[in-house]
């Protein structure tokens, strides 16, 4: 049976037919987390290194762990050099950088700091990692205390004798110059020495190592200063030329040599004539 169609009265005209609302446009999503991935690649890695040492796999994998951490950004970009005051930081980052990965878990620090303590100027260092990608390096350097001259050969030394340098001395023409084999090695004493008696260090030509045994001072006044041996006479010694530098003056007066190699004795010398030898001039006890 046919169903019939009933219009009730008073009811409204037929609504309009509805238009299909528009879907409004999707938000586009926040950009993802970028350490999102490298964390992934991260627990990846670290989840190898346990197995490899777990099951003892080949060495390879760990490598590999590692350099998965590396593409994933964590490899050295930046290396931080603190303390290089008078080393040039190219041989730092040659020491940093020599490995055959730059993998942040790769660089052995140990080796690194290895390295770095067998250049010249380093007396030590530290290397620490800064996650995602730099190397922070810490030095202490050596500090450059005199020239050394041996065998026509200038080199910078330190206070112990290491060679920091042997070119490019021209910004160090300030420190003293001290001259012969073994003086390098007596270099710290004669340092010492010097700061008890600045008004000899300010007239000081050169040093120069006698046989292994004491020291010749060679004046930018032109005279020689010989010292005796140990450090009590040669503390008098200086004392002495100190007292009659200021009255009455021994420099300047044409005296080659001053001579306080017998211990409490002076005896000064003049040449006759340049390069004809000395003769005793005057042979005082003081």
């Amino acid at each position: 049976m046919a169903e019939r169609a009933v219009l009730k009265r008073g009811s409204s005209k037929p609504a309009k037919r509805r238009t299909p609302a528009r879907r409004k446009a999707a938000k586009p999503r926040r950009g993802a987390n970028p350490f999102v991935l490298p964390g992934v690649l991260i627990l990846l890695a670290v989840g190898a290194l346990g197995a490899a040492w777990l099951y003892q796999l080949p060495t390879k994998l760990w490598y590999a762990a590692a350099n998965i951490v590396g593409s994933a950004g964590f490899e050295v970009r930046d290396v931080d050099v603190r303390g290089a005051e008078h080393l040039q930081k190219l041989p730092v980052y040659t020491a940093a950088l020599d490995g055959a990965s730059n993998s942040m878990l790769l660089v052995d620090l140990d080796t690194v700091r290895s390295r770095l303590e067998a250049l010249p100027w380093i007396r030590s260092a530290s290397v620490g990692r800064v996650l995602p990608d730099r190397l922070v390096i810490d030095i202490e350097e050596r500090e450059p205390a005199a020239i050394w001259q041996n065998e026509e050969r200038h080199r910078l030394i330190d206070r112990e004798g290491h060679v920091l340098q042997t070119s490019g001395l021209e910004a160090y023409s300030g420190l003293p110059l001290i001259v012969d084999d073994g003086a390098d090695r007596e270099a710290g004493r004669l340092l010492d020495l010097l700061e008890d008696y600045p008004a000899v260090r300010e007239m000081l030509l050169a040093a120069t190592w006698r046989s292994g045994r004491r020291w010749d001072f060679d004046l930018k006044t032109g005279e020689r200063l010989m010292l005796p041996e140990g450090d009590a006479d040669i503390r008098w010694a200086l004392t002495t030329f100190t007292r009659l530098e200021r009255t009455p003056g021994l420099t300047g007066r044409g005296f080659a040599t001053i001579d306080f190699r017998v211990p409490e004795q002076m005896v000064v010398r003049v040449s006759k004539e340049p390069g004809a030898g000395f003769e005793t001039l005057e042979a005082t006890e003081i």
